[in-house]
């Protein structure tokens, strides 16, 4: 039997003879599409080896590139041997995907440091303990629309995971102003960060966040209902870096607090008033009269 990486005796050489370990799965079959890598182990015995080697040491995984929709043994058998991922994505697997099949592959991979879980609504509380005492060096993760994400399982996130810088937790309805000042409090790295469609988070949180978080450049606080101008005022003086702020339906949020945002070139996702009038005006007459708005 032929070894990998071996010639073959008086013939000419073909893919299966360049170094496996060395050669074909770190600088070769990285940059094939995964789908592509998968219908390869149907040519041969000797390509379902290689392609086995490449998924037990394969460092990004993201279950949108099996196809739109990864049935659960398909998931199952794909992550069984690797122990050195370092992103994962599992947004296509949210139908199905439970703490059955997530702990297994976290309490594997100790260095993963991006994790993707939106809408995966059928994982519970222990599925984001298992992350935060697993995955130490995590720097981004997504939990939008993960509505069994609770306080504890939160302060269990930022007691282990301090090295956070974006986090997502858009949707997540259980979380009131006390669990995120306590996360941010813990991960002062953060430089994204997404609180939207929570009508529990307020001014207490938003405040904590500027003050805990100098670095912070992306804030989404959309439907945020409790949030008002005093924390707007308070972020802006405390987070020199803010780049974008989102605040579309904060019905108590003004321009006089953004405003102070909007002159330091803050991208924000709300119209000045004068602009939002003429965009009214064009809606119901058809047109708008042109006005000079750098006067």
């Amino acid at each position: 039997m032929e070894r990998p990486g071996e010639l073959r005796r008086g013939g000419r050489g073909c893919l299966l003879d360049l170094p496996w370990e060395d050669i074909l799965v770190p600088h070769i079959l990285c940059h094939l599409p995964l789908q592509q890598l998968l219908s390869l182990q149907r040519v041969s015995k000797s390509f379902q080896s290689l392609i086995q080697l490449y998924l037990a040491n394969m460092r990004c995984f993201d279950s949108s590139q099996v196809g739109p929709a990864i049935p659960r043994a398909a998931f199952v058998n794909l992550l069984k041997d690797n122990e050195v991922l370092q992103q994962l994505a599992l947004q296509n697997c949210s139908d199905w995907l439970t703490d059955r099949e997530l702990l297994p592959v976290i309490g594997q991979n100790h260095h993963l440091h991006q994790i993707q879980l939106k809408g995966c609504a059928q994982l519970s509380r222990h599925a984001l303990v298992a992350i935060s005492l697993s995955c130490p060096n995590l720097r981004r993760l997504s939990l939008a629309h993960c509505e069994w994400v609770d306080s504890l399982s939160l302060r269990s996130l930022a007691d282990h995971c301090k090295a956070l810088e974006a986090v997502d937790l858009t949707a997540c309805r259980q979380l009131k102003d006390e669990a995120i000042c306590y996360l941010v409090q813990k991960c002062s790295r953060l430089k994204s960060l997404s609180l939207a469609v929570n009508a529990n988070v307020g001014d207490v949180a938003v405040e904590e966040i500027a003050k805990c978080c100098p670095e912070l450049e992306h804030l989404d606080l959309t439907g945020c209902l409790r949030v008002k101008n005093d924390s707007i005022r308070v972020l802006a003086e405390y987070c020199p870096k803010l780049r974008s702020l989102k605040v579309k339906h904060c019905h108590n949020v003004a321009e006089s607090s953004l405003s102070i945002l909007r002159s330091r070139g803050v991208e924000l996702d709300v119209e000045p008033p004068l602009q939002r009038a003429l965009v009214l005006l064009q809606d119901v007459v058809g047109f708008a009269p042109f006005i000079n708005l750098q006067i």
